[in-house]
């Protein structure tokens, strides 16, 4: 999606930044080639922050609740990369990810702003 983005624009070189508006997912950085690495991030996470941890009280919208604003504090809402010749600048195996917390997938909106010439 960044990178349609970004072709689009027909801005050959800058920063790119991806801004998530929501505190329950986040963006992160990650190896894009092997889904385990994926799948062990979130397993740690869950581990780190289990969901129902009796030691909550803010559980207004489920078990997942906040434990899921614990992670994305815990992580990023936004990303910059750098472009150049209107193509990211990552390495061999980065990806761009949004990461949901919540059990239950929610729609999300991101704003991409891009910034050179």
């Amino acid at each position: 999606m960044v990178e349609s983005i970004l072709e689009q624009s027909n801005v050959q070189n800058g920063l790119i930044n991806v801004f998530c508006k929501h505190t329950s997912c986040s963006l992160v950085m990650m190896e894009n080639a092997d889904p385990s690495a994926q799948f062990d991030l979130e397993q740690f996470m869950d581990r780190l922050v289990p969901e129902g941890d009796p030691i909550f009280t803010h559980t207004f919208e489920g078990k997942d609740d906040m434990p899921s604003h614990i992670k994305m504090a815990l992580t990023r809402t936004s990303e910059t990369i750098p472009f150049s010749n209107g193509q990211l600048l990552l390495g061999t195996w980065q990806g761009i990810f949004l990461w949901e917390h919540r059990s239950v997938s929610h729609s999300r909106e991101l704003v991409v702003t891009i910034y050179g010439d």
